[in-house]
């Protein structure tokens, strides 16, 4: 081989080896969880919802703030006045004033108006503080979704790696099952033929081979819909993934760890009990409704007109210039503070006190029965952890156990001292000593994550890792 050849194979290797790597890049634990988190559709609407209510608090805050207007008009019109009512209904009337002149006339100039106007509710018996700690504890309780929603999201994509991983784990123990019973189907074709055995065995060795590809579809099967389930909580496309599957081979380090249940830390507790307070703050505003409200208002106006002062003795002074008409000749100022209370906001306000305090309380019905629902999954976690290890020990000695059965059945049947029957039961106890291993150990971690989700601590399983 020449140099170049040489050369040419060397990055070939690394070429291939490159390109290999890339497609078995293994998706370990925690990268799942964090790709889910940072494209799960319904936690960044949640996150966005915390951002909008952030957003809400700053703007009650504003609130507070007096109202400043500006305004100008320049108007072309008549000035015919008349005397008698006039309620200006839905913003309707003409608000023109002028002489009551005997006759109507035609008389027109141009005129203006121009005011600032500032109105301030500067005292309402705690009203605005009140709708400020709502928004504030409403923004609490959007945050506690969002945390609690990360929470769950975190548990239901560590589930479904775990599924999926034993699923892949049960397809590699049916794909072994179906190895050893093509590799004894081979070897009963070859005694049959040499009429050694009877030729049934090798139909029934048919057969097995058969039953040993059903079983590796069907476990395919679960583990595509596994995998295509995780796919959806990770908010990827639906792809075959490559599982970190080490950790299956060992106990977690916390796995005899006592904990104890503590609500005020759990995500999901906390959610509710942010709701109870957003419920029993809006009481408070709502009580705030009964009281009158005190405001400080000021005007200025400046008013221009094209009529000269004398129009009421002479009909005929006025102009129809533009620019006089427009220039401003009188003004008037205004300062005033006003008080607003409906009398009957009490009756109307009692009710509404009512039925949100009747909210609050079905709000603390429903964290009792949740807090009753962690309690018992704790419990149920403790007696979970305890079985999977129980299966965990066992799992061992069943498939060494099993392991030397088959070795020993397929040994006496090339030596015709065991029939095809003792050999198929050996084969079905070996296969079903592997799948319960690979149940039992991911049962473990399984026990793990029930635990943590009880607890309200993502971290006891995550650490792990």
């Amino acid at each position: 081989m020449t140099q170049r050849s040489a050369v040419h194979l060397l990055l070939s290797v690394i070429l291939l080896s490159c390109t290999w790597s890339a497609k078995a890049q293994v998706l370990t634990m925690k990268d799942a969880v964090q790709t889910a988190l940072n494209n799960y559709g319904t936690i960044r609407a949640k996150a966005n919802y915390v951002n909008a209510s952030k957003a809400t608090v700053q703007q009650v805050k504003r609130d507070y703030l007096p109202n400043l207007n500006i305004s100008a008009q320049q108007d072309y019109g008549t000035v015919n006045g008349q005397n008698g009512p006039l309620y200006g209904f839905g913003g309707l009337g003409v608000a023109s004033s002028g002489l009551p002149l005997p006759e109507q006339n035609w008389n027109a100039a141009f005129g203006a108006l121009y005011l600032a106007n500032i109105n301030w509710e500067f005292f309402a018996f705690g009203r605005m503080k009140e709708r400020i700690k709502t928004a504030e504890t409403l923004a609490r309780r959007d945050e506690s979704d969002w945390q609690q929603e990360q929470f769950r999201h975190e548990v239901k994509v560590a589930a479904a790696y775990l599924n999926l991983l034993a699923a892949q784990r049960l397809t590699q123990s049916w794909q072994r099952n179906l190895e050893r019973a093509d590799t004894f189907r081979s070897v009963v074709a070859r005694r049959a033929s040499n009429g050694l055995i009877a030729g049934v065995d090798s139909s029934l060795a048919n057969a097995e081979v058969s039953s040993a590809r059903i079983a590796l579809t069907r476990s395919i099967d679960l583990e595509q819909e596994q995998g295509n389930q995780l796919s959806q909580l990770m908010g990827v496309p639906a792809q075959d993934f490559s599982l970190d599957s080490l950790f299956l081979t060992r106990l977690p380090a916390v796995v005899t760890d006592t904990l104890s249940f503590r609500g005020e830390t759990h995500p999901l507790l906390q959610f509710y009990q942010s709701r109870i307070a957003l419920s029993k703050e809006q009481e408070k505003y709502i009580k705030t409704l009964n009281y009158p409200a005190f405001s400080f208002f000021s005007v200025m106006q400046t008013r221009a007109s094209g009529f000269s002062s004398s129009y009421a003795v002479d009909q005929s002074a006025y102009t129809h210039d533009y620019w006089e008409g427009i220039k401003p000749t009188r003004s008037n100022y205004l300062l005033g503070v006003g008080v607003t209370w409906n009398l009957t906001s009490p009756l109307r306000v009692k009710q509404q006190s009512t039925a949100q305090n009747f909210t609050s309380k079905a709000l603390q019905d429903e964290m009792t029965v949740i807090d009753q629902q962690l309690k018992a999954q704790m419990v149920l976690a403790d007696a979970k952890m305890k079985n999977a290890l129980d299966n965990y020990r066992e799992a061992g000695i069943q498939i060494s156990s099993a392991s030397q059965a088959y070795l020993q059945k397929t040994v006496m049947y090339r030596n015709g001292l065991s029939t095809l029957v003792d050999v198929t039961q050996a084969l079905y106890t070996l296969n079903r000593a592997e799948t319960d291993r690979e149940v039992a150990y991911s049962n473990v971690w399984q026990a793990l994550l029930l635990k943590a989700a009880a607890v309200g601590n993502f971290g006891l399983f995550i650490n792990e890792f």
